[in-house]
């Protein structure tokens, strides 16, 4: 978190190491020193994220929420989401499958439901369903072609994740199964920064027996020990 991001949204534009906006620091610290955003930060009210509170009233009416995890790519981190909603679907449970992977979503192909549109009503984004008790939803559905690179940085991927978790409407389901990308980058920290308000259920993280996965996936799981969120469940799969 050496960017401040923990500490408040960070403009795409900003210097390295920006304190974020909501910090004390913001506009006034060393590395704000000729950023653009300098006076606009330095002047904006500062204090708790409103959209936390609209998370927080959004995931009330999900009971269960399990990050999936992975230190390494391709571990079979998306397969195992997958597998996991479609095994909790067939229980008779409500199921929500989010993709958090920005620069590569596998979600809706895994799914068979690319070139889906994303439709949005009053109550927010309708996720895209694959059965009717599990709905999913991508930044895979908003690419007009699923060859397109998502090119972005950290500050405007977060806010994809926030408007995810704000405005997509789940309704009354009983687990929110998040994919996340490989590693312990913005994705990762966003997400917890998040659902801070809420109850996460525990995380599964998903390895290969290779070595060179087995160090990356350490990381992971030290990463889930550091994190103020709820009980964890590290685990090994495949």
């Amino acid at each position: 978190m050496e960017n401040g991001s923990s500490k408040g949204d960070v403009p795409e534009d900003a210097n390295a190491h920006c304190p974020g906006t909501q910090s004390d620091e913001a506009g006034k610290a060393d590395s704000c020193a000729g950023c653009p955003n300098q006076q606009i930060c330095a002047t904006a009210p500062k204090g708790p994220d409103p959209d936390l509170v609209a998370i927080a009233e959004r995931m009330a009416t999900v009971k269960h929420k399990i990050l999936v995890l992975s230190g390494k790519g391709g571990v079979g981190k998306s397969t195992f989401s997958a597998q996991l909603s479609f095994a909790l679907a067939e229980m008779d449970h409500q199921v929500g499958l989010l993709d958090i992977d920005i620069c590569g979503p596998s979600i809706p192909k895994m799914l068979g439901v690319e070139g889906q549109d994303i439709h949005q009503s009053n109550l927010g984004w309708s996720p895209i369903y694959v059965e009717s008790n599990l709905g999913v939803m991508s930044i895979g559905f908003m690419l007009p072609n699923p060859d397109d690179a998502v090119i972005w940085r950290g500050p405007r991927k977060n806010r994809l994740i926030k408007q995810f978790l704000k405005d997509v409407d789940w309704g009354e389901i009983d687990y929110l199964v998040v994919d996340a990308p490989p590693g312990t980058s913005d994705e990762h920290i966003s997400i917890v920064q998040y659902l801070q308000a809420t109850e996460v259920d525990g995380a599964i993280i998903v390895t290969t027996p290779q070595q060179v996965s087995l160090i990356d996936v350490r990381k992971e799981i030290n990463f889930c020990k550091k994190v103020p969120q709820g009980r964890r469940m590290p685990r090994s799969g495949r």
